[in-house]
């Protein structure tokens, strides 16, 4: 059956095959969907002069990539594609612009001179970076503060890769991959060969017209002006401001850009399955074109069902125009360009048909390659603020997905008409997150059960409590364990010692308290045991005196009989009175004997750094 099917689509594509045209230099690129798998492909590709390059799609195996040279004449082999059973979808592969527009930098924002080394999230930046007017103006500090939320998740940037040796990004960033070279990592340093120091010291220069960085004259005066890197920090330019948002989600550099600042179609649609397959929960595109695309749709659909959530910028065109893929509201969350007066920046595309919210976008102070900083303006600035958001948001609210969290950042502060739903603000949106308590964050802290709270022994057993330890706010400490209040001659032990909470489930601790028995009785007045010397003494004298009384009681009176028993009960009792005292003085008191009866407090406390919370165990011994 397989090999009709196949020698009828070879007969199909020799009846329709096109004419020769006039050959170039060049190829043709179409994008295909396809269930007819690489080998059938391969075999109709033979006769219509393509070849099948490779598949775009990850371990799908449904979207591939042909090319074909310019004498195939590229409308005819579409017709053919498209009219081959088996084949879903041909289309050109578009050549996408990363620059362009009028996100001019007029001037360089002073925050980037201010290089004081300051403490963020575990790595040391620059003050003007992590302070920056733009991160107060959507409330970055008072979000982690307020909600105790840093960001989870991995975080995709499809762009022109990264600088991976850079000190406030290397703690977070993963590999990620190059599909311009088609090799691991995604550094962008790969395109730019730097040359030989001057000598001068680094400053602000600016690069290219929407970019200023601090770099040394001869690094400056290669980039600026030169077609060649247009774009060249464009990525870490980008996952710097998502960094700055979401300080600990995990960032995925997908080089899909060349440093001019074009990608293929083709390799942005290979970044996004890229991403996807490789667990990504946030896809971050700073890119747009005004040319619809059926595959990209598709790879943005994959994306959501498997729950990522997809965010592009708007474009920097200044009118109120269709750009892809911020009109595919459906799959993604658009994003324009506000300066710090919460105005729409000049340069800014607008329409509520392709902006879902507004961003900062203006003299961005950011990460840049060389392990230095830059300024830049655009809508590529904006839309990581609004990608780094849904990375707190993964943190905040389980689960979170395309249509949860553009409900959620959808909560904005309204700029007017043509803005989508606002300008964002971090503060409002997680409020919104119904675990979240309505504005009210859940505690990040811990809570303590006892069973049974109260128990009656005998002095000798020992009895079992035990405390449930509930995490809230995703609690994710070690809580360390004390006993006070144990009656005398008895032990309370905590098993384990010392317990690590997972963030969400209730840790069972056992109480063990264990008592002595008392001894019986033995009818003495003194304590014998507890002074041998003193109570010998004592008791010769005793003995003493007791056979005078018995010999002189045979030769005297009566009367003097009692007398002399008198003056040796008290001469008795004068010496163990002396005996006890002077052994008081000189030896410590006994210890006691068993576990006395009565009741005791036992307060059992959980400790982790300032938190601490208690129990009382009510144990009564008889």
């Amino acid at each position: 059956m397989k090999r009709r099917i196949l020698l009828l689509l070879l007969l199909l594509a020799l009846v329709l095959a096109p004419s020769p045209a006039a050959a170039t230099t060049t190829q043709n690129r179409i994008i295909v969907r396809s269930t007819l798998g690489s080998t059938v492909l391969s075999s109709l590709c033979l006769l219509q002069g393509c070849t099948v390059v490779q598949a775009l799609d990850g371990t799908l195996n449904q979207v591939f990539l042909l090319t074909a040279p310019v004498s195939v004449d590229l409308n005819g082999l579409l017709s053919v594609l498209r009219a081959t059973p088996g084949i879903l979808e041909a289309e050109i592969d578009q050549v996408i612009p990363l620059v362009g527009g009028l996100n001019q930098l007029s001037s360089i924002p002073s925050g980037l001179s201010d290089n004081t080394p300051v403490s963020y999230f575990g790595t040391s930046v620059w003050n003007g970076y992590a302070n920056q007017p733009a991160a107060s103006i959507i409330h970055v500090s008072q979000a982690h503060t307020n909600f105790s939320i840093s960001g989870a998740g991995i975080i995709a940037d499809i762009d022109t890769g990264v600088d991976p040796n850079h000190p406030a990004l290397q703690p977070v960033l993963l590999p990620g991959y190059d599909f311009t070279r088609n090799q691991e990592g995604a550094s962008e340093l790969n395109d730019f060969t730097q040359p030989p120091p001057s000598g001068n010291p680094p400053s602000a220069i600016q690069v290219n017209q929407s970019t200023a960085a601090v770099l040394d004259q001869s690094t400056a005066a290669v980039l600026d002006g030169n077609s060649q890197y247009a774009a060249f920090g464009h990525g870490t330019m980008v996952l710097g401001v998502i960094h700055l948002v979401s300080p600990t989600s995990r960032l995925l550099p997908v080089k899909s850009f060349h440093s001019d600042g074009t990608a293929y179609l083709s390799d942005i649609l290979r970044g996004i399955y890229y991403a996807v397959q490789n667990n990504a929960n946030v896809i971050n595109m700073s890119f747009d074109m005004t040319t619809p695309s059926q595959e990209l749709s598709e790879a943005l659909a994959y994306a959501n069902q498997l729950n990522v959530i997809c965010v592009a910028s708007a474009g920097n065109d200044g009118a109120q125009e269709i750009v892809y893929p911020a009109s595919l509201q459906s799959l993604v969350m658009g994003v324009a360009s506000t300066n710090n007066l919460d105005q729409r920046s000049s340069f800014s595309n607008f329409g509520n048909a392709i902006v879902w919210v507004a961003a900062p976008g203006e003299q961005i102070i950011t990460t840049y390659p060389f392990s230095t900083y830059s300024a830049a303006s655009g809508t590529s600035f904006s839309s990581p603020m609004v990608s780094g958001t849904a990375g707190l948001l993964l943190e905040l609210q389980n689960g979170s997905n395309q249509q949860k969290a553009a409900a959620a950042i959808a909560h904005a502060v309204n700029i007017g008409p043509n803005m989508g739903n606002g300008r964002l603000d971090l503060l409002l949106a997680m409020q919104s997150v119904p675990n979240s308590g309505g504005g009210n964050p859940p505690p990040v802290d811990f809570s303590l059960s006892l069973s049974p709270s109260s128990q009656t022994i005998t002095a000798g057993q020992s009895t079992n409590f035990t405390i449930s330890v509930a995490p809230s706010g995703g609690f994710d400490q070690t809580v360390t364990w004390t006993c006070s209040g144990v009656p005398e001659q008895s032990t309370c032990t905590v098993s384990p010692a010392s317990t690590l909470l997972d963030g969400s489930s209730n840790a069972s601790i056992n109480v063990n308290v264990s008592t002595t028995a008392r001894p019986a009785s033995t009818g003495f007045l003194f304590p014998w045991n507890a002074y041998p010397t003193s109570n010998l003494l004592m008791a010769l004298l005793v003995a003493l005196a007791s056979y005078t009384l018995l010999r002189d009681s045979r030769k005297v009176q009566a009367s003097e009989r009692r007398w002399k028993l008198a003056y040796g009960a008290v001469m008795a009792l004068a010496l163990m009175c002396v005996s006890c005292s002077s052994a008081s003085t000189s030896t410590p008191p006994p210890p006691q004997i068993g576990t006395p009866a009565g009741t005791s407090s036992i307060v059992v406390t959980g400790t982790s750094g300032s938190l601490h919370h208690s129990v009382t165990i009510k144990l009564t011994v008889n």
